[in-house]
């Protein structure tokens, strides 16, 4: 019989290699194949995105900022072209912002690369490659620096992908250190 959990809001670790048999055994997930493990840690323990950066950027959300910021860029690009809904579609955001974040943390994994300072870099130095430099991309973090993000086109490509990114780079990090090459 398996470990019971407790009430959610929960977020989904996922891991490999030497981590695996740890974590099935400390945890109970329930999920025994040798090389992979999914772990259920409460919210508040691995936030990936903050509420208060959320609310950092909710202040200019009728831009549609904080909806970029928690993976929602469709939705985003809605609230650009609209004003948040007229405004009202921001007002009610006041509210799912705690949501959000939660929702955002399942989503994307947690690491050695913040998201909160990734997008914080973004939104304050993306037009000079400052979110690409944090993230180890050097090559493309001086061009964003020399072209303005490449005038611009590059930091709209980075808006709507941000946090794949930070999410890719934390997951090569994990394999790569499991496997001792980091």
């Amino acid at each position: 019989m398996g470990h019971s959990l407790p009430p959610p809001p929960y977020a989904v670790q996922y891991g490999t290699g030497a981590m695996a048999a740890a974590a099935t055994a400390d945890h109970g997930s329930g999920y025994r194949h040798p090389q992979q493990y999914v772990k259920y840690v409460p919210v508040g323990f691995v936030q990936s995105h903050s509420v208060l950066v959320g609310y950092l950027f909710w202040i200019v959300g009728f831009t549609g900022a904080h909806r970029f910021y928690y993976g929602k860029p469709l939705t985003g690009l809605l609230w650009f072209f609209t004003f948040g809904l007229l405004g009202i579609g921001w007002i009610i955001d006041l509210f799912l912002i705690p949501s959000m974040a939660t929702e955002a943390t399942t989503r994307y994994r947690p690491g050695s690369l913040d998201y909160n300072l990734a997008w914080l870099l973004f939104y304050f130095g993306g037009l000079l490659g400052l979110h690409r430099m944090y993230m180890g991309k050097w090559i493309t973090g001086i061009i964003y620096l020399l072209t303005l993000g490449c005038f611009g086109i590059g930091w709209l490509v980075d808006l709507f992908c941000l946090n794949e990114q930070v999410h890719e780079k934390n997951w090569h990090r994990e394999m790569s250190m499991s496997l001792g090459r980091y």
